[in-house]
């Protein structure tokens, strides 16, 4: 089985799969699955920790993994991208901000650059500094993206837009149909988060991924309580999508009172248990619905693939 795209052929990889750098689920073990099952493993630095950064390349051993960077946070803890290009990863992913104070630095490294982008206009800033590949993220996905756009009509525009870089799909993607519709669009790859959080090599735990088998897309909002609760300081335009649950009905749409409470309500959600999903964030994607097992990080590779192929085949003439 093989999908062989300019994806593969940059990477140097069998199928055109990406594992999404997610700081609470992709770890160096997943990161590394991934890449050997033939797709490529990105690891999640968190909010641009250096620790992490080294911990989690240490547990990928020598499997050719990269490095995902959250932007805004790289901004604030530059030294992170020192820890990231001192083991040489083949591709440095830099997501939710500019990435041109940084992208010089990737490419002298000799690191692939990998741009994430939730519009056009962020989509043309970084084919301007000098992406390999861009990533353009629906806001269909789980965890932090943007508000605006959805995965099926925002990826063709952007492949429009920067070409000839090649642009990878990402959002709800979490089987071998959102592969094929992703190649169909003009896309060289996918991007798959949610997917591979609920997986055996994930950093998730036993409660968060069992959740995410009992979940369904209808279950999801884009919602900024999350982030104001545990004090992290996203930019209120890259909201986060999660499960639904008490804390959220609660606060939703009330962030402005959230903020005025933060104290409080930061002390109840801290003293809620971790596998407390009435409480607790459960990030999500709108294809959770397709997230109905725990398989490995190969299986879900292979079964994706083999999906594509089947569904591509359908509609080629012959």
């Amino acid at each position: 089985m093989s999908l062989p795209t300019r994806l593969t052929e940059l990477l140097g990889i069998e199928h055109p799969i990406l594992l999404a750098p997610m700081g609470s689920a992709s770890g160096g073990a997943l990161a590394a699955a991934v890449t050997a099952a033939g797709g490529f493993g990105f690891i999640g630095s968190g909010y641009a920790n250096s620790a992490t950064i080294r911990d989690e390349m240490a547990a990928a051993g020598n499997a050719r993994v990269g490095v995902g960077l959250v932007t805004w946070s790289l901004g604030e803890r530059p030294e992170a991208l020192d820890a990231a290009l001192e083991h040489a990863p083949p591709a440095v992913m830099l997501s939710f901000g500019d990435p041109a104070p940084f992208a010089r630095r990737v490419k002298a490294a000799g690191s692939l650059l990998f741009c994430q982008v939730q519009s056009l206009e962020m989509a043309r800033q970084a084919a301007d500094a000098g992406a390999d590949v861009i990533i353009a993220q629906g806001r269909d996905a789980g965890g932090h993206s943007g508000g605006l756009r959805g995965t099926f009509g925002l990826v063709p525009a952007v492949v429009d837009a920067v070409a000839p870089i090649p642009v990878v799909a990402a959002g709800a993607i979490a089987d071998g149909r959102g592969l094929a519709a992703a190649l169909m669009l003009g896309a060289e790859g996918v991007l798959m988060g949610t997917r591979f959080a609920a997986s055996r090599e994930s950093l998730w735990s036993d409660a968060l991924k069992q959740g995410a088998v009992a979940a369904a897309g209808d279950d999801t909002l884009q919602t900024r309580v999350f982030d104001i609760v545990r004090g992290v300081a996203w930019p209120p335009h890259f909201p986060g999508r999660a499960v639904r649950n008490a804390f959220a009905e609660r606060w939703h749409g009330r962030e402005d009172e959230l903020l005025d409470r933060r104290a409080e309500a930061e002390a109840g959600y801290d003293a809620a248990a971790a596998d407390d999903l009435t409480t607790r964030v459960l990030w999500a994607g709108e294809g959770i619905d397709l997230v109905a097992d725990l398989p490995s990080a190969r299986d879900i590779v292979e079964r994706t693939v083999a999906e594509a192929e089947r569904a591509l085949g359908r509609r080629r003439p012959g």
